[in-house]
Order: structure tokens, then sequence, then C-alpha cells
């Protein structure tokens, strides 16, 4: 069995004992087969990470924390704001985002948006199984679905728009997609469009107010070049440099 993690969404102090949410105590149960006694790592997002042991098995489970073993890494002032698009791929965007580092996840609806129904919650619960299972400490927050065209109103000062503009596919000579060497650092949110493409509308006005940039030779998948997005802006300016604020 690898190392057990949990999060555990309370501050946490050594020495308390932690009744469990009945869908953690299935998993843990049920389903990881643990008993009492086994060590379970837990993290809070806010005071750190603990080592923590089962006090109690079953559905009325319970862990007892011991030590903090580290602090909460926080990742880079980075937003992700995406389209929703079919079920299956909203949940990759929102667990890789997750693993990839966001600190923010925003859905947004588009003029071309083929997806009205977002469950925040349900985001929320994926991005805390993609916390757990690649050893973050770390759960960023998910907002509810929002229009794009409030959300551009009411842009927040000093922060960077990164806009992934499909029309912008090709290298162009360059060794990088076009665009990402006039981004700059954080705060940052970058922009992913929906299947469709942005309207001509939202294009020209993503034009005045954001950076737009590339994302290689082709066109991606709105799930695909999530990723592709997020990670050419962690290489850059992000945690991967070891600069990351």
């Amino acid at each position: 069995m690898g190392q057990l993690r949990l999060f555990l969404d309370r501050t946490l102090a050594e020495g308390e004992a932690v009744a469990l949410e009945p869908p953690q105590a299935h998993w843990l149960f049920n389903v990881m087969r643990a008993g009492e006694g086994a060590p379970v790592e837990v993290f809070d997002g806010r005071t750190g990470v603990y080592d923590a042991s089962v006090a109690k098995a079953g559905r009325k489970g319970a862990l007892l924390v011991g030590a903090r073993t580290g602090p909460v890494v926080v990742p880079p002032d980075l937003w992700l704001m995406f389209a929703p698009v079919k079920k299956a791929r909203t949940d990759f965007i929102a667990e890789k985002a997750t693993e990839l580092g966001a600190r923010r996840i925003l859905p947004v609806r588009t003029d071309h948006t083929n997806s009205e129904r977002v469950r925040a919650d349900r985001l929320r619960g994926l991005a805390v199984e993609a916390a757990e299972q690649c050893g973050g400490s770390f759960v960023p927050e998910v907002a509810e679905l929002a229009p794009l065209a409030k959300l551009l109103e009411a842009w927040p000062t000093g922060r960077a728009l990164v806009f992934c503009d499909e029309t912008a596919a090709g290298f162009g000579g360059r060794t990088e997609p076009p665009g990402w060497d006039r981004v700059p650092p954080g705060p940052a949110a970058v922009l992913i469009g929906p299947e469709g493409g942005f309207s001509p509308p939202e294009r020209d006005r993503l034009r005045r107010i954001a950076h737009p940039v590339g994302l290689g030779p082709r066109v991606l998948r709105a799930d695909t070049a999530a990723v592709a997005a997020l990670t050419l802006w962690q290489a850059r300016h992000g945690d991967w440099q070891g600069d990351g604020t």
C-alpha cells in the first residue's frame, strides 16, 4: 500500500482527534482497507502537513493528528479560466490545473460555450483528490461559473491576462510558441476558450486588454490547451523555476 493522504477541511493541530466525513471513511477503510493504527498523511491547506494515524476505523472513523511535518506550499499567483466542455474533459481540466499549480480555477461562460452546467462543488472535490494524489499541500479555490464579459469588466489591476488564441497556432521560426516572450510574471491568469473558439467580438476585446499567445503548431482541444498553457507559464514564470511567489 502506498502512502495514504487525506485533505481535512479544517484547521489542524497536533494531538487532536478528527472525525472523518463518510466519503473519507469509506475510501480509507473500505477501499484502501486501512485499520486502526495505520499511518495517514493529512493536510489542511492552511497550517501545513501532518503525520496522523487511524484512531477509530469504520463508518464513524477518526484520525489522531500527530506532528506537523511541513508547511503549506502555496503555488504562484496563477489563475486558470476556461470555458467548460464535456463533463469528462472539464473534470480533467480541474484535476490537471491542481497538479500543475493553479491557485484559482474559474469556469467562464463565453459566446460559444457548449456546456452550461458546471458544479463548482464537484470540481472542488476533484481538485482535492488531485492534491491528495500528487503530494500537494494546497487546494485551489474553484469559483462558480461566471460570464466572461462580466469578469473582464471588473478585471483586477495588476493581474496579467494571458489569452490563448487558437488563430495563433504555429511557431513562425521561434523556439517557443508566439507571444510568450511578452507575457509578464504573476499575478496572472490564463484563459482557454471553448471548443468553438472565441467569437469575433470576444477576440477583439481580448486583444485590447490581454496578452495573446499561441500553443504550438496545432490547434489543441480545450483540455489539452489548458495543460499546455499552464506548463508554458510555469516553465517561464512559475515555481518550476524556483522563483514563484
